[in-house]
């Protein structure tokens, strides 16, 4: 039976998807939803006033491991930016890059990997400042690149995350499951979601190349015959060899989940200590510092608005809805407030395979719209719940199908105010790069969620 506390997260939660439909921020919408459903419940001011810092820190908990780890990869990431040795580590593709289409498939493949272990934010800047004139060079012009980044990093190597495991651990948080079931479950859907967006994608870009629609930039003459230290080479060679070795033991000893970002973290701070000593010596001392700095800035900017959104998306699970909040406030026989809401539309309204795949993968999308992709992922994780639940079916795809959507929408693929990265740093207009993405995502994106329906 639902009660009041019930309603009143249903209208905030209906507020928060509006609130993103018009392009606005979602954190005022969330904190007053905190404050409201505690206030109603308690009819305690004081209480709800303080239940507002205490919703904060049970999500703080629940992300404080990702925030981690990205920080320190970011730190690790400015140190080998610095030293040069991530440019020395792309040089082998100049070679291999001959013509457009090699050159936008490795663009593709090397935002992929860097977005996997350092994230696409910082490998935007890497890759676009290296790889654009190779590129141009090859006869691909500068929206290509820019489509490539978008495409495999913020689309493909964000939405899937298999090596942080940031978004599916805050995924499978909301939705009540494990880290490596979201991976595992979702992985025909993010393949799906690749091959049919990349794939479409880079064909529209061909076929306005051959008719002359879009301009290609002159060749630019690229020195290739720079020289580098041995403290540059030993740092380029020290990190791919660090995080293969990881890779390895994470199939050897099975680490999933925090294991796995406990084992990329302690390595990523290893690289950073052992790649700053190698470079400044004496020097090493302070300059750790201003690096760990600069990781964690960055850590606090990026899940700064994601902390509060997800302690609101948080409340609808009975365990962080009692810590948060109390659980004398809830029925006895209820089972979290997301559960309740669920079983009460399954008792309402006729639900099937093809509605919640589909309400699922536009909810996504929706969230997607404040060009962030991952302040929506803990409503798709906690949808994916309810429904799970309502009908019986495996909650791990359809939260990674709502993943998918949230992300590739909001990560920096079709959103402009989220395409401004790559666009800058490619000097092309974000409104005609998210033109250039819109029909070949959106069409990923339908088919996803057909493939979700038959495998769900």
């Amino acid at each position: 039976m639902l009660t009041g506390v019930h309603y009143t997260y249903i209208l905030f939660i209906l507020i928060v998807l509006i609130t993103m439909a018009l392009k606005k921020d979602t954190l005022m919408p969330c904190i007053l939803g905190v404050f409201c459903m505690a206030l109603y419940a308690s009819k305690d001011l004081v209480f709800s006033i303080g239940s507002i810092f205490n919703s904060f820190v049970v999500a703080t908990k629940e992300l404080i491991g990702i925030i981690l780890v990205i920080s320190i990869i970011v730190a690790l990431s400015k140190v080998l930016e610095e030293t040069r040795a991530t440019q020395l580590m792309v040089t082998p593709f100049i070679k291999i890059i001959k013509n457009r289409t090699s050159a936008f498939f490795s663009v593709g493949a090397v935002m992929l990997i860097l977005s996997w272990f350092f994230w696409p934010s910082p490998a935007t800047a890497l890759v676009g400042a290296i790889f654009l004139p190779i590129a141009l060079k090859a006869g691909l012009p500068a929206i290509g690149v820019a489509m490539a980044i978008n495409l495999f990093g913020h689309g493909l190597g964000l939405s899937t995350d298999f090596v942080i495991q940031g978004a599916p651990t805050i995924t499978a948080a909301a939705a009540g499951v494990g880290v490596s079931n979201i991976i595992n479950d979702g992985m025909i859907l993010y393949w799906t979601m690749a091959i049919v967006s990349i794939g479409i994608g880079y064909f529209m870009l061909d076929r306005d190349m051959k008719k002359g629609k879009i301009e290609i930039t002159d060749s630019i003459e690229i020195q290739d015959n720079e020289t580098y230290t041995i403290k540059t080479k030993i740092s380029a060679l020290l990190v791919p060899l660090g995080f293969m070795a990881d890779v390895v033991c994470m199939f050897i000893f099975d680490l999933k989940g925090g294991e796995a970002t406990a084992l990329i973290g302690g390595t990523a701070v290893l690289l950073l200590v052992i790649i700053t000593l190698i470079n400044y010596k004496k020097k090493s001392l302070e300059k750790i510092t201003t690096y760990i700095q600069g990781g964690f800035g960055f850590g606090i900017e990026i899940f700064g608005p994601i902390i509060p959104i997800a302690a609101f998306f948080y409340l609808g699970q009975l365990g962080t809805f009692s810590e948060a909040i109390g659980g004398s406030f809830l029925p006895e026989a209820s089972q979290g407030i997301l559960s309740d809401i669920g079983i009460a539309l399954s008792n309402a309204i006729p639900m099937n395979k093809v509605m919640v795949c589909s309400i699922e993968s536009i909810i996504g999308a929706i969230t997607g719209l404040d060009g962030s992709g991952f302040s929506g992922i803990s409503l798709a994780g906690s949808l994916a719940k309810v429904f799970g639940e309502a009908i019986k079916v495996r909650a791990s795809v359809l939260a990674a199908l709502g993943q998918i959507t949230a992300i590739w929408v909001g990560g920096g693929t079709i959103v402009p105010w989220g395409l401004i990265p790559a666009a800058a740093i490619c000097g092309v207009s974000p409104i005609e790069l998210a033109k250039r993405n819109f029909i070949p995502v959106m069409t990923g994106i339908i088919v996803t969620t057909i493939v979700a329906i038959f495998i769900i």
